[in-house]
């Protein structure tokens, strides 16, 4: 089905959010803490790759702190719904999302950053090799597959579009859908699709298959940046300070690790873990990770990343200006892993 221009213009709808639901949510759900505050963490992870917080707990640097895998996602604004809603402890998503979701009152909190798009790490936007899509005006009519609607994929094809002059009825033309990231180079390839939104492993798989070219990148659009943020609630925060102050610093110094490591030593490592937790997936693409392409040390947030989103969806008129403000959405207290790095 056709994605239709209300629905392009209501970015990030998909989170189904209400006042009353977010509220409502976060009020009765979410990790009981006691006397010292729960030292379990309930969270969701990807098929066959490894988080941030998952590299965190297998290299010991969350200590006493344990994770609790609840299943997994393929959506950013789903993964931090379920953190507002108490479903589980933290989420984390494209930072677009982060904002829209604080506008709909939700209590949540950026704590850490988490990826990112550097000259290893970032989505690309694929064609098949003898597609005759070669410029933005092309894709009028066309096809884009991606992991979710409403969050990275989709906001860095609009700013392409709009940086290449399409107007907004042409873009309301383009047509993103939801694929599952490792069905998305089998849908390009099969012609289901006229794009493909890769990254990561599965990005760098592709291209090592060959037969695809890029159209354009986000590191191309943005240059270096974070991207997406880890998100808590303002309750778990107060009720559970020490815990949170673990686990930041602790995906802080996992993303010091990787970036300081020789790159077979972290495939292994990572491979090793899936393999560990018995989940019945493929490991073979792991060995394409280059980088979880984090901008800032330790992950620490500058502020910029997301006033960047901030700004761009009140042009859209997808918040009110002075709906959300930057103070309040994100903080750095809990973050004690090293600042220089390691």
């Amino acid at each position: 089905m056709a994605t239709t221009a209300s629905t392009r213009r209501q970015f990030l709808t998909l989170l189904g959010l209400s006042t009353l639901a977010v509220s409502c949510g976060t009020a009765a759900t979410g990790a009981t803490a006691g006397k010292g505050g729960t030292r379990t963490l309930r969270y969701q992870g990807w098929a066959g790759q490894v988080t941030l917080p998952e590299l965190a707990e297998d290299l010991g640097y969350l200590m006493d702190v344990k994770l609790e895998w609840v299943g997994n996602t393929i959506s950013g604004p789903q993964d931090i719904q379920s953190a507002a809603t108490g479903q589980v402890d933290f989420g984390g998503a494209f930072n677009g999302a982060v904002v829209k979701l604080a506008a709909n009152n939700a209590p949540i909190k950026a704590v850490i950053s988490y990826y990112g798009s550097d000259k290893h790490a970032y989505s690309g936007y694929y064609v098949l090799a003898d597609s005759p899509i070669r410029s933005a005006r092309d894709l009028i009519g066309k096809r884009v597959g991606m992991n979710t609607l409403g969050a990275h994929a989709e906001a860095m094809l609009d700013i392409y579009l709009q940086r290449e002059g399409l107007s907004p009825t042409d873009i309301d033309k383009v047509e993103p859908l939801v694929v599952p990231p490792v069905n998305t180079e089998q849908s390009l390839r099969q012609k289901q699709i006229d794009v493909a939104v890769l990254g990561g492993v599965l990005r760098d798989k592709a291209l090592a298959t060959g037969g695809i070219r890029p159209l354009f990148t986000d590191y191309q659009l943005l240059g270096a940046f974070s991207a997406g943020t880890f998100v808590m609630t303002d309750r778990f925060l107060q009720q559970n300070p020490d815990t949170v102050r673990t686990f930041v610093t602790a995906v802080g110094k996992a993303i010091e690790w990787s970036r300081s490591t020789p790159h077979e030593e972290v495939v292994a490592r990572m491979t090793s873990i899936v393999k560990k937790r018995g989940r019945n997936e493929d490991t073979a693409a792991l060995k394409y990770w280059r980088s979880f392409g984090v901008a800032e040390t330790a992950g620490r947030i500058t502020g910029k990343e997301l006033q960047l989103w901030i700004d761009w969806l009140t042009e859209r008129g997808d918040i009110d200006k002075g709906q959300v403000t930057l103070s309040d959405l994100y903080t750095n207290e809990f973050n004690a892993a090293p600042k220089s790095g390691s």
